[in-house]
């Protein structure tokens, strides 16, 4: 398994990331600010963009596996490779993920904790419903972990 950063055309990777944020717009909003990296294991397995939002705060923007990879521990790796690579240079990891037993539980188990809330985040800011699990996503929740 090899993680690696992405410099240059990382829209490539765009289903990858449609798979953790549907909206290509809405990608498109940090895509290019952001560092890129994906995890190889006999092929693309997973990618991830981090963005830096100031007072020392790293922003996990987007994290995908490839399905059929999916609960073989690829985002754990992910967000450990995250924590390891800048811990130090910034003071917190965040992530914001709509309300999900999806994604909540699998941001826990890495060792984040929910922060704050953004009411209504899916609702104002995507042109259609977002469903995760069967249920709407309406609020944006931030978890953070201290780096």
């Amino acid at each position: 398994m090899e993680i690696r950063k992405v410099e240059t055309d990382k829209k490539r990777y765009l289903d990858l990331l449609l798979l953790a944020d549907e909206q290509e717009d809405m990608v498109d909003r940090y895509l290019e600010r952001g560092t890129m990296y994906v995890l190889e294991d006999n092929g693309v397995k997973g990618e991830c963009v981090v963005t830096y939002e100031g007072n020392g705060i790293l922003e996990l923007k987007n994290i995908a596996v490839e399905p059929a990879a999916q609960g073989k521990g690829y985002g754990k790796a992910i967000v450990d490779f995250l924590v390891r690579t800048y811990t130090g240079q910034y003071a917190v990891l965040q992530v914001g993920t709509g309300d999900s037993p999806a994604t909540i539980p699998f941001y826990e188990a890495c060792g984040f904790r929910r922060h704050h809330l953004v009411k209504n985040f899916f609702t104002d800011h995507y042109d259609h419903p977002i469903y995760e699990c069967g249920m709407r996503l309406v609020d944006m929740v931030y978890l953070q972990r201290k780096l």
